[in-house]
């Protein structure tokens, strides 16, 4: 599988933070200015065997774990981290003691992330893994979306079924997959038992803390999603230089960080709001723009009346109809023809 690439221009990367100890692969840098959603996949790792006609390929096991569903601020990054069944326990629990990334310090994660995306190291060689990261725009672009919400939950569905399926048509024999989950486990597994029916699927809630590949999954979303968040914020301060050490902080992103929220109104636009890096669908961000007195431009859009809106077929009428008579005509019936009757033969 190749890994998808892009610029990644490093000069912009060597502003992050100095917190950031380790830059992963995962980081493309023009979809996240831009605020689009990307997904990346490394390459097959070499303990790993592709099914092929004649052989299945080597059995492995798949977790899935999100991060950074609850900001107001930043991408929601789903990750999936897959290797051979048999390592399962031996490598990532024993070896490694990969963990719940909320339990692991952020030197911990980048040293696991690290060794993970080093050639030659034990987890390189027998561990592969995916991100698919959902960009603060299209999250709430998908949730305002006219005409019927594309909420969270669905969204965060799509991500986890794109990057199982992607793996699996990659050629990995994926024998067996957990998913950690908010809301109810049942209904999410019976989902993903129809759409992936050979293999085994455990959905569960603390299943980052359980199983291994989850915890491993978890640390490749956490990782990807700090420097993401990272990233976002050199690129926004570069259009305030001038701002305060309070007011150019935005915490963790939280709409409960009183930072964060401070940082929201002091960088409120009062046309635009603010940039690809915010979830408009928040709450958070629909008070401010909303409340009485916010700083918001109220902007209304005229609404042009029905009879200036045209129909195609309505250059298709007979002329000699009244416009009573013309409204009720069924205008498909008259855009092929009516039948001519038999008296015309």
């Amino acid at each position: 599988m190749d890994p998808t690439t892009e610029d990644t221009q490093p000069d912009a990367l060597e502003e992050i933070s100095e917190s950031t100890v380790f830059i992963p692969p995962s980081i493309h840098l023009g979809s996240l200015i831009s605020g689009a959603s990307y997904t990346h996949y490394t390459p097959i790792p070499p303990l790993v065997t592709t099914s092929k006609d004649d052989a299945p390929g080597t059995e492995c096991v798949l977790g899935v774990d999100e991060a950074g569903r609850g900001p107001v601020i930043g991408p929601m990054v789903y990750g999936a981290f897959y290797l051979p069944l048999e390592l399962h326990r031996p490598l990532l629990a024993e070896t490694h003691h990969f963990d719940d990334s909320k339990v692991l310090t952020p030197a911990v994660r980048a040293r696991l992330m690290k060794n993970v995306c080093t050639a030659e190291t034990d987890l390189h060689n027998a561990c592969g893994w995916a991100v698919k990261s959902l960009s603060a725009r299209d999250i709430g672009a998908g949730m305002l979306k006219n005409g019927g919400s594309y909420n969270l939950n669905a969204q965060a569905m799509d991500a986890t079924i794109e990057i199982i399926r992607k793996v699996i048509d990659s050629g990995v024999h994926v024998t067996e997959v957990y998913i950690d989950t908010i809301g109810n486990p049942g209904v999410y597994q019976k989902k993903l038992e129809r759409i992936f029916p050979t293999v085994k699927m455990t959905v569960e809630k603390k299943a980052d803390s359980l199983y291994p590949c989850v915890s491993a999954a978890s640390v490749v979303a956490k990782v990807t999603r700090d420097v993401s968040c990272d990233v976002l914020y050199q690129e926004v301060m570069k259009n305030n230089p001038e701002a305060s050490a309070e007011e150019a902080t935005w915490g963790s992103g939280y709409p409960s960080d009183a930072r964060c929220v401070a940082w929201l109104k002091n960088q409120m636009d009062s046309l635009f709001g603010w940039g690809n890096e915010c979830r408009f669908s928040w709450g958070t961000i629909k008070d401010m723009i909303e409340i009485k007195g916010s700083a918001g431009v109220k902007v209304d859009w005229p609404v042009e009346d029905d009879e200036d809106n045209a129909c195609l077929s309505d250059y298709f009428l007979n002329a000699d109809m009244g416009s009573k008579a013309a409204s009720e005509v069924d205008h498909l019936r008259l855009w092929f023809g009516s039948n001519v009757g038999q008296e015309a033969f």
